[in-house]
């Protein structure tokens, strides 16, 4: 096999492959091997007929397209590799030039390649290191949270209320008849906590041991298509009311929770966690801002197919998210008023915006050497077991197989993160809570910032194209 190499422009080239005749015909062997129980041929039974017996009858050409798709895969990964391309995308505009078992084959691909970064100044990035300062409320609010888990749920013999969980049967219908997952028995349910439909817990609350009632709701328009603003009707009993006892702060709920004998002690060691939280915390917002930085300042000029390929990527992300709450996409995008093409380019600049980090990221890697070595790996994976109280072996049962392969791209991205915080003018600042303020006011929404994940950039393998002859 050879291969000649033509670029069309910076991120885009063009391959002439020729596949040897010798080659070729261990292709078209492969071919009849698998398509010859299609062919009917008079004398012989089914899948039985010679292959030459069927190429007379049908034609010398009658295994060449499936023959193709046989020697394509490597013909074209042989050709990638001989030129040493990093190819983005599948093989495009595959075209036919010569097919025969004389001449072989010789046919063009095109490809899109990975572009060229030019990295900015990333020695001195100026950041702010804003660290939250760890104050007695929060360690009250912390022990509360841990007092909170361990709370004991005690039955009661009064009206259920906010708060209280409660044991049902219930019954749910449409027009009389009831619906497919409608039905449950000793389902335990927390008032307030909004499991279920709006409308349904509010109904609940006031209900005793015993009671027996309708209650009428309307599920929300984003529901699943079967049941989505359709009203609905449930037979619910009460089992249980009960009530949630929280124990006291003390000597005995510490021993109880930790491996500390008083509150003084545990308070301590809580203080010390939660300063490490804001330590880590602090340092986790300070990556967040060389690697954007390190981002804006690259230039680059990103192929379509990378950004579509990040988009296909979150849409697949969503598409997961939703159906774990029995939601459709399908479903979701007609009751946002939105065609899928509307939704994606919803999400083109943050696309666009995830590639150029991951390639700056990628870019820098290279450039200051930071790919760890398999030793190196292993040694890093052997100090977080380490911390985790973990043997080696036993670290690697917790990981599953997609995070041990890639393992090594997550101690390069550490290394990333450890060289630019290393080298960034760091100026310290301490959070400050806000002032009280005298009148009530409802607390503005806000939208979390995320810090951009830094993911390998997926390069897409060869399928068997659909030949043009």
């Amino acid at each position: 096999m050879a291969a000649k190499l033509e670029k069309l422009d910076a991120n885009r080239a063009k391959l002439e492959i020729s596949v040897t005749p010798k080659d070729f015909e261990a292709g078209i062997n492969k071919a009849y091997q698998k398509q010859k129980g299609k062919f009917n041929i008079p004398g012989f039974r089914k899948g039985k007929a010679p292959r030459v017996m069927i190429e007379n009858h049908y034609g010398q050409q009658v295994f060449y397209e499936d023959a193709f798709e046989e020697v394509f895969p490597d013909a074209y990964k042989a050709a990638i590799e001989e030129h040493g391309l990093d190819v983005v995308s599948r093989p495009e505009n595959v075209e036919i030039k010569t097919i025969n078992t004389k001449e072989g084959v010789e046919f063009s691909v095109e490809v899109v390649l990975k572009p060229e970064v030019k990295l900015g100044k990333y020695d001195g990035i100026k950041v702010t290191k804003t660290l939250k300062a760890v104050t007695a409320k929060d360690v009250d609010a912390e022990i509360e949270k841990i007092r909170e888990q361990n709370a004991r749920w005690v039955e009661v013999d009064r009206e259920a209320r906010e708060g209280d969980t409660v044991v049902i049967d219930y019954l749910g219908s449409l027009d009389d008849v009831p619906f497919d997952g409608g039905k449950a028995e000793k389902q335990s349910l927390e008032l307030g906590s909004k499991r279920f439909i709006p409308g349904f817990e509010e109904q609940v609350v006031g209900m005793k041991k015993g009671d027996e009632k309708k209650l009428f709701v309307k599920f929300p328009e984003e529901y699943t298509s079967e049941l989505a603003g359709k009203d609905a009707v449930f037979e619910v009993k009460l089992h249980e009311v009960k009530e949630k006892k929280l124990p006291d702060i003390d000597d005995e709920f510490v021993q109880d929770v930790s491996e500390f004998d008083t509150l003084a002690d545990y308070k301590k060691d809580v203080k010390k966690k939660l300063q490490k939280q804001a330590e880590d915390g602090a340092k986790a917002d300070m990556e967040n801002q060389v690697l954007t930085k390190l981002a804006e300042d690259a230039e680059v000029d990103i192929p379509a197919v990378m950004i579509e390929g990040q988009i296909d990527y979150q849409m697949q992300d969503i598409s997961y998210r939703l159906m774990y709450q029995g939601i459709r996409l399908e479903d979701y995008l007609a009751h946002m008023g939105k065609t899928m093409d509307e939704f994606r380019d919803g999400y083109r600049e943050a696309a666009a915006q995830q590639v150029k980090m991951q390639l700056a990221v990628e870019a820098l890697i290279k450039e200051k050497s930071l790919e760890p070595t398999d030793e190196e790996a292993e040694k890093r994976m052997e100090e977080l077991a380490g911390e985790a109280g973990k043997t080696l072996q036993e670290y690697k049962n917790m990981m599953g197989n997609e995070e041990l392969d890639r393992f090594k791209d997550r101690v390069a991205m550490e290394r990333v993160f450890d060289y630019l915080v290393e080298h960034a003018k760091v100026e310290e600042a301490t959070e400050k809570k806000p002032a009280a303020k005298k009148t009530a006011k409802k607390d503005e929404e806000k939208t979390a910032e995320k810090k951009p994940a830094a993911k390998k950039t997926v390069k897409k393998t060869a399928e068997k194209p659909a030949a043009k002859k």
